[in-house]
């Protein structure tokens, strides 16, 4: 009886192949490991504040998208050598330099390359809207694999700079002082921002991809502050965001895109409430104690 019931709930929350869909399978498997990269490293973007940097290059990786199936090449390869080379460019050009600005440039070569590639090629436009908004239908099996080395890459780079990139986040004077290259590590950072967004392109979308990379480790932020604790709630967080996006995706038809920026937002502003009521049970609960 228990077992019927149980499964009349899962087929009323959801849709009738939903997981066993061939092209679901992918895009929850990518999903999940895209989301693990994306709590994890959005983590030290939100310490080392480089949101803008994780705004940017996904859009710079559009471009490689765009010019990879113009040239009838798999897009994921062209996300990842534009959103690294944007990530160098930064890291290069940012040198006594506001970040900002040349920011600012890169994205515009990357936006203005983007729309140069598209021209080439008149019947991209549905293409174009599936990596601009995320499709969960656009993941191969190839693909999958694709992801899974690229994030394995991205989180083998993220283990080995670990201590070095938390100490130079929170201390740089005292991390070059031992002999730190604060460069170094900068522009290797931005490299695993990169490598990070050209994951998530394909499913979440070039546009709103920035959410996911950044919210689930806002919202941690608001939670805890010590830094392993805070990037297991960010994962946490980033994995079930997307879960709720590619399940609504598939019910609506809708871009999964809109829903995994929406379920982020509504993450990050419980937390914020959260965090700002607790704060001021605290204080309260101080001042009786003062009394």
């Amino acid at each position: 009886m228990m077992g019927t019931w149980l499964g009349e709930m899962a087929t009323a929350v959801f849709s009738p192949g939903m997981f066993s869909f061939s092209f679901m399978q992918n895009a929850w498997l990518s999903g999940t490991i895209i989301a693990i990269v994306c709590g994890t490293a959005g983590f030290f973007a939100m310490l080392r504040g480089s949101a803008f940097a994780a705004h940017a290059l996904p859009k710079i990786g559009f471009a490689g998208a765009a010019g990879a199936v113009w040239l009838n090449a798999n897009p994921l390869l062209g996300l990842s050598l534009f959103s690294i080379g944007g990530a160098l460019g930064i890291g290069w050009l940012g040198k006594g330099a506001r970040r900002d600005v040349v920011i600012g440039l890169v994205l515009a070569f990357g936006l203005g390359t983007g729309a140069l590639f598209l021209s080439f090629n008149n019947e991209y436009a549905a293409g174009a809207i599936s990596l601009l908004f995320g499709q969960i239908v656009g993941v191969s099996q190839s693909e999958v694999v694709d992801t899974a080395l690229l994030a394995l890459l991205s989180m083998a780079m993220l283990a080995f700079l670990y201590r070095p990139l938390l100490f130079a986040t929170i201390s740089p004077e005292s991390a070059e002082a031992r002999g730190v290259s604060l460069r170094m590590l900068d522009i290797l950072f931005l490299v695993i921002i990169g490598v990070a967004t050209a994951i998530t392109v394909p499913i979440v979308g070039a546009l709103l991809s920035f959410s996911l990379l950044v919210g689930p480790a806002a919202a941690a932020s608001h939670l805890t502050h010590r830094p392993g604790r805070a990037i297991a709630v960010s994962v946490i967080l980033s994995v079930l965001s997307l879960w709720v996006g590619i399940a609504l995706a598939y019910d609506t038809g809708w871009p999964v895109g809109f829903f995994v920026a929406s379920v982020v937002v509504l993450v990050y502003a419980m937390a914020r409430t959260g965090a700002t009521l607790a704060d001021r049970r605290q204080r309260a609960k101080s001042v009786v104690a003062t009394d």
